[in-house]
């Protein structure tokens, strides 16, 4: 499962539209590994002023893996993280998360080409 859904949140869904704070705090207590990665990137990002901030450490272990594997995944999280922090999102392999500025376009288009993703491989990544 991906998410810890609280009785409230579930009940919330089942009426109709989900409030996307409350949305975001569950992603953040489900997933802590993968928001402490993508809140670092966002810091970064306001503290460089680059277009972007990149991750390319590789997880401590599997457990952590899936969890950024799974926030990157759905597209429901990645786009409540993106309304909530006013970022864009982008995502290559296992570890490799991005996060950009919403008018770097260029910076996002060049980051999702298939010629990053090809320029962005390893052998250690083979199974990742």
């Amino acid at each position: 499962m991906s998410l810890t859904v609280s009785p409230d949140l579930l009940d919330q869904a089942q009426r109709g539209e989900v409030d996307d704070a409350a949305f975001v705090d569950c992603i953040r207590t489900s997933l802590p590994y993968a928001w402490t990665v993508i809140s670092g990137l966002i810091k970064d990002l306001h503290t460089s002023g680059g277009d972007f901030a990149h991750n390319q450490v590789p997880p401590p272990d599997e457990t952590a893996r899936g969890q950024l594997l799974r926030l990157m995944a759905s597209d429901a999280m990645r786009h409540a993280i993106e309304r909530h922090h006013g970022v864009r999102l982008a995502f290559q392999n296992c570890h490799h998360a991005a996060v950009f500025h919403p008018a770097a376009t260029r910076a996002h288009a060049d980051f999702t080409t298939p010629r990053a993703q090809i320029l962005n491989q390893r052998p250690e990544l083979l199974n990742c």
